[in-house]
């Protein structure tokens, strides 16, 4: 029986090796950077990232300006995290990243036809928000929902919220909560009262299309729903669910 090139095997042990190494980062190196990002505020996202990309690339380029800069939780006015919750994610404190109910509904209401509905979770937008690209291909939903179960594995409800309240996008390079509350209501966002938190969740869907400090009717119509829910959820108490 003929034997087996001795460097043939050498190098075969390197490829798996090589592979293993690979696999082993890809799983790993993200579990790292959403734990550190527990304690430490983002410095950027893939969303701001993506913004800088687009705007470089347009032609001539266009030299607008990205607003964004971090606030902790405690200098955040109580109203947003109720009023993002009110509006985008109701189930919130209570599921694990995803809400199953909710994703049952939008595959009926899709597959009926119509205008695509999403299902995010706060926590699926946070992933998406701060690893990954605007989309609906297969590898991107299946990256967000690893990234989803790591960010609700390692981090408290709290903390989740305070980071998507401080990246989310409120208008075209406006991100985050600080950023919003200084240039569409000259204020901080400690100070965002119950009707401006509303204003700012309302735009969410599309917040390049809807404005938060020039509210169209529709706008307004959402205001004026989200409002009702806040109330209805039990006000700012209901924050100590998290």
């Amino acid at each position: 029986m003929r034997k087996k090139n001795r460097p043939t095997i050498r190098r075969r042990h390197w490829l798996a090796r090589a592979i293993w190494y690979a696999l082993a980062g890809l799983v790993g190196l993200p579990i790292l950077v959403i734990l550190g990002l527990r304690w430490i505020p983002p410095p950027t996202s893939a969303f701001m990232l993506g913004w800088h990309i687009d705007h470089s690339f347009k032609n001539p380029p266009v030299r607008a300006k990205l607003y964004y800069r971090w606030s902790p939780w405690e200098q955040i006015s109580p109203f947003a995290p109720l009023a993002v919750i009110a509006a985008e994610d109701q189930k919130f404190p209570d599921h694990w990243g995803f809400d199953l109910t909710a994703i049952s509904a939008a595959l009926d209401h899709n597959q009926r036809g119509g205008r695509l509905r999403g299902a995010s979770t706060i926590s699926q937008q946070v992933a998406k928000n701060l690893f990954l690209w605007s989309g609906r291909s297969f590898i991107r939903k299946g990256l967000e929902a690893y990234l989803t179960l790591l960010i609700e594995t390692l981090w408290p409800k709290q903390r989740i919220l305070e980071v998507y309240l401080n990246v989310v996008e409120f208008g075209d390079g406006v991100y985050g909560v600080n950023a919003a509350a200084e240039q569409f209501f000259g204020t901080t966002p400690s100070r965002l009262s119950h009707t401006e938190a509303a204003r700012l969740a309302a735009v969410l869907p599309n917040p390049k299309g809807f404005s938060a400090a020039r509210p169209s009717a529709y706008v307004w119509q959402r205001v004026r729903w989200i409002s009702g829910q806040m109330n209805q959820l039990g006000g700012t108490a209901y924050l100590k669910k998290l």
